[in-house]
Order: structure tokens, then C-alpha cells, then sequence
């Protein structure tokens, strides 16, 4: 979930190893010097911690450089990336990321709204790539992606070492060229091939429609920076129509910005009332998130959708929405992305975005990993989909209409 100074929405080696095969293994006749001068390379020391002692770093650094086979080819700034990648990856956190120049511009524009590609939302999820949500009339959704489904191949590369980063540029490509997905699915035996056209993608927020004569059903798409001006137009419209209840649909959202989940859940709860808590879990105190939006809905009847696409900012909204309001949830388990990262713009346009504290919700419950149960859990089958009903939709109809204002 990102807030504008702190960044956790997406979703997102050195790794040095040493192999020793003794029949084939070539052992060299000298030692490195522990301590030598390396030509071309500067700020070698330039905020070095003082108990840390980078000398087999620089060991292996000078091996490279004058025994690598193809040394002439050598790209010394793809080196560093390399070992700074390896230093993320060590923590086996995938959402804290290093995101080389074009990467960092890539996320940029997608916080921005607007990109070409397929128009879905990945992750690492138990090691494995995993799409969060595809988002609403993408070429992704389109093409039957699904929230849950394990990305094994893109095109001809499987992806069990790729970082999402390196994944997303393989899906991304050309507008009107096709990229081919295989994907493992939880309730299908068989591996799936799927072949989506990329598009240009333009990220939605928000829609609603009057239901029944008298239930208004929003569906929330992301927690974009546009998102509370929208909500409040739509809102406007709301209050003027004969809607005495509300669904507030939150399936395959994948998240955004806390100040945007602040101002949202704001509209149904007493105004201050704390939406979420900061838990740095290294004796900091928690820091508290209040609601800011003006409570005007609070006193409407409200159910609440989620699903395995529900993630970050709309766990938050959600899981404050129950512990404040005994609100019920209708649906599916969510995603569990219950961690907050902080973006640092580095040297030579790269960025670090790191993990800096887990998600509470007002309750104190962990959202991470473990995700949000729903109160009334509502399976959606092969069948359903192929006949375009919505059973969780028609439950939470059925729930709304039940409650007394």
C-alpha cells in the first residue's frame, strides 16, 4: 500500500554461491589480497556501515575482472545492479524490490494510471508468480485471466526465477501483439495456455448502478490518486437517488494509497476513527491511521465483496469496515498483502522499495499472508463463470436487502 511518502501497493542476486566439484573444479594457484586498489570504480566506501567488512565482496569483484573468460564484455553497472538485486533477494521478501532505471520509470507510470500491456496485477506468492486481479475489461480479463492463477510459462520462459519486475517486462510489449501465458488454475486438473493481445491500459477507479430499486452497488477498482474525487462525485449521485443501502464491491482491487483508504472508509464510519495501524515490529511504537472522509454514509445498511483479488488498501478498507461497523464480508478469502513499503529514489534514476512494517487492522488482527476470511463465504464455480452468474453479487443483495436501517 503506498502512502505518497510510503509506498506498499504492488505488488513486488549478490547472490553469490560457491560450487565445489571436486573432479572438475579448477582451485587457483594465488590468493587474492584482501586488500588492493580497483581501477574504475568510485564511492567504493561512500556510506559503508562501520562493522561491516566488504572485502570478500571486493575479493570476488577482482577474481571477476581478471579471470572472467569474456572480460572485454564485462558491464561493470550491471555488476552492481546484479549484487544489489542478490542483496533484496537474500531477504526472500518480494515485495521489497531494486528497480534498475527503466524498471523505476515503469512503476512510476504505472502509479500514474496509464500503460500498455495486458492489464493485470502480479505478485509472488509462495514463490510462485501469481496474478492478484486482472483488472476490469483489460485484455487480461478479457481473455479469462483469472485472480489466483499461477503464471508458470510467459511465452517460452518459465518463470520460477524471475523476479516480478522481470516478468512484468516479458508480459509487457507492443500494442496489438499477443504474449501466451501458462498458467496453473486451483480448481482445473490441466495446465492452460492463454494468448492475450496487449493494449494500451487505462487503469479504472470506479462505477456504481442502482439494484433492486433501492441498493446502490459500487465497485471500487484501485485506491488510485484520482480515486477520492471520484468516490465523492459518485457518492453525490447516490445521495440523490432512492438507494437506502449500499454493496461496496471490492473484488479485484489490488490496492493503492493509504491516504486514499483513509478518505474512503471515511464516507461510513465516524470521522477519526482508526482505519488502520503501522506495526514496525522492532519495539516503534504503532502509528495509527485515521479516517478523513466526512461519515455521510455511515447510518446506511452496507455489505462489503471481496476475493482472492482483494489486496493491500482494500484489506485495509475492508477489515476496518468489520472491526468498526460489524460490516459483513461476502465472498472469498483475500489476497493477505498486509505489508507496507517505502520508495527511495537512489542515484542514476534506480529505486529501492523495501518493506518497512506490517498492516493491523483497528482490531490489532495481521492481514499478512493470512488474508481476510469473509463472514459468509460464497464459492464461484467453472459453471458460474461460463454462464455469467455472480452467486457472491446475489448473496450480497440478498444480505443488504435483510438489514434494518
Amino acid at each position: 500500500m503506498y502512502n505518497k511518502k510510503t509506498l506498499g501497493i504492488f505488488l513486488f542476486a549478490v547472490a553469490l554461491a560457491g560450487t565445489a566439484f571436486y573432479g572438475g573444479f579448477f582451485y587457483g594457484k594465488s590468493q587474492v589480497p584482501s586488500i588492493y586498489a580497483i581501477e574504475g570504480v568510485g564511492n567504493k566506501t561512500l556510506g559503508e556501515p562501520d562493522n561491516m567488512d566488504f572485502s570478500l565482496f571486493w575479493d570476488a569483484w577482482k577474481v571477476i575482472q581478471e579471470k572472467y573468460a569474456d572480460r572485454a564484455n564485462l558491464n561493470e553497472k550491471e555488476m552492481v545492479y546484479g549484487a544489489i538485486e542478490g542483496m533484496v533477494k537474500s531477504l526472500k521478501d518480494p515485495y521489497t524490490v531494486f528497480m534498475k532505471p527503466q524498471e523505476a520509470k515503469q512503476f512510476q507510470d504505472d502509479v500514474s494510471g496509464s500503460f500498455s500491456g495486458i492489464g493485470a496485477e502480479i505478485g509472488i506468492r509462495r514463490e510462485i508468480l501469481t496474478v492478484i486481479s486482472p483488472l476490469e475489461d483489460s485484455p487480461a480479463q478479457k481473455a479469462g485471466l483469472r485472480a489466483g492463477d499461477k503464471i508458470l510459462k510467459i511465452n517460452d520462459t518459465v518463470t520460477s526465477d524471475l523476479t516480478v519486475n522481470e516478468a512484468v517486462g516479458l508480459i509487457r510489449g507492443s500494442k496489438g501483439t499477443n504474449v501466451k501465458l501458462t498458467i496453473s488454475r486451483s480448481t482445473e486438473d490441466e495446465l492452460k495456455e492463454i494468448t492475450i493481445t496487449r493494449d494500451d491500459i487505462k487503469i479504472p477507479t470506479i462505477k456504481w448502478e442502482l439494484k433492486n430499486d433501492k441498493i446502490a452497488y459500487i465497485q471500487l477498482f484501485n485506491f488510485g490518486q484520482t480515486a477520492p474525487s471520484e468516490f465523492r462525485n459518485k457518492v453525490m449521485v447516490v445521495l440523490r437517488s432512492p438507494a437506502d443501502r449500499i454493496i461496496l464491491d471490492l473484488r479485484i482491487n489490488p490496492g493503492g494509497y493509504l491516504e486514499v483508504s483513509q478518505d474512503l472508509t471515511g464516507w461510513f464510519v465516524e470521522t477519526g476513527s482508526v482505519v488502520a495501524i503501522e506495526d514496525f515490529g522492532n519495539g516503534t511504537e504503532p502509528k495509527e491511521y485515521r479516517s478523513s472522509g466526512n461519515s455521510v454514509l455511515k447510518g446506511m445498511p452496507l455489505v462489503v465483496l471481496i476475493n482472492e483479488g482483494s489486496a493491500s488498501a482494500s484489506e485495509i478498507m475492508a477489515g476496518a469496515l468489520r472491526d468498526l461497523r460489524g460490516v459483513k464480508l461476502i465472498g472469498a478469502k483475500s489476497y493477505g498483502k498486509g505489508s507496507v513499503q517505502e520508495l527511495t529514489n537512489l542515484r542514476e534514476g534506480t529505486s529501492l522499495k523495501v518493506t518497512i512494517a506490517k498492516w493491523l487492522t483497528p482490531s490489532k488482527k495481521s492481514i499478512m499472508n493470512e488474508g481476510l476470511e469473509p463472514d459468509i463465504k460464497v464459492e464461484v464455480t467453472k459453471e458460474d463463470i461460463e454462464n455469467m452468474k455472480d452467486p457472491q453479487l446475489e448473496k450480497a443483495i440478498q444480505t443488504v436487502s435483510s438489514l434494518n436501517k
